[in-house]
């Protein structure tokens, strides 16, 4: 997580490394997700980082208190999730105190992506006490790991992925926590129309567009949903003067303070320079970070 390349400026929308834009061809079936949890009385975060590679399915777990010191990590290898389940034992650096994995992939169902969206679970557990639980399985990860799911304090706090397209690029996106899941798709034709036009909508609803697109390359605005305020941030400057394997990247970041935020001149409007391993900043909620690759 630490790693976590930063695409914006405080200055605008820009790409600040070429990482943003040049993801090599291996690293774009991979998914990150960065969830804030509750660990043995203080609050970590734990990096999920789903990957396929030619040797199978692959899962990075890494947990990191706000400071950005590593607690434990491990990788679970293709080798391990053969049987599609399994369990995984880690200890914690600096404590006596040890860490469960437990995973049930076996009748996962996956999107386009490596990230299972159904029939699977993944359970942290540490002294007994379910630390995240993600998956639709809760039940038998209750009985596999012997622990009663209760109202957790995780909240996923941001997610970067991947999404491919020739005109149309889709995914599914939760921007508030135990809020709907709304469908999101992006859509913009730069080759066969002189004056290309972005258009961003939220279950088929069109909350964005952005005409003139030659001149807007990049930009931010602000959409709503579920009555919290989203600002969107883009940089489509490879799909229009770049090469043909580079990507457009989108930033929707969900801001609770919005209105504070905005009427205080003295709140910087929008900390972008800040690592993604960093503490959340207070007013900040959720960050979906996209890269959008045209399929030729």
């Amino acid at each position: 997580m630490r790693d976590f390349p930063s695409c914006f400026g405080e200055s605008g929308v820009q790409i600040a490394d070429s990482s943003c834009s040049s993801v090599s061809k291996a690293s774009q079936n991979v998914v990150t997700c960065v969830y804030k949890c509750k660990l043995l009385g203080h609050s970590c975060l734990i990096t999920l980082t789903w990957s396929k590679t030619l040797m199978g399915q692959c899962l990075s777990v890494e947990i990191d208190d706000l400071l950005n010191h590593c607690l434990c990590k491990v990788d679970v290898k293709p080798s391990l999730f053969s049987k599609r389940k399994g369990s995984k034992c880690l200890e914690l650096i600096n404590s006596a105190a040890k860490i469960e994995l437990f995973w049930d992939l076996s009748s996962a169902g996956f999107g386009s992506g490596p990230e299972p969206v159904e029939g699977y679970y993944l359970a942290v557990v540490c002294e007994g006490e379910m630390v995240l639980l993600i998956g639709d399985l809760r039940r038998e990860a209750s009985k596999k790991t012997n622990v009663t799911p209760s109202p957790s304090n995780a909240m996923l706090v941001s997610k970067r992925e991947h999404i491919f397209g020739k005109r149309v690029f889709g995914t599914r996106a939760q921007f508030c926590d135990n809020g709907n899941v709304h469908s999101l798709t992006i859509e913009c034709d730069t080759i066969s129309v002189n004056d290309p036009c972005l258009v961003i909508r939220v279950d088929s609803k069109m909350v964005m567009q952005v005409k003139r697109l030659r001149w807007k390359f990049r930009g931010h605005d602000t959409i709503w949903v579920d009555g919290v305020p989203v600002e969107v941030f883009w940089d489509v400057h490879n799909w229009l003067f770049g090469t043909v394997s580079g990507s457009a990247v989108f930033m929707f970041q969900t801001c609770l303070s919005f209105e504070k935020s905005f009427s205080d001149p003295r709140v910087s409007r929008w900390p972008c320079s800040r690592s993604f391993g960093e503490p959340k900043l207070p007013g900040l909620d959720f960050s979906l970070i996209l890269f959008a690759w045209k399929n030729e």
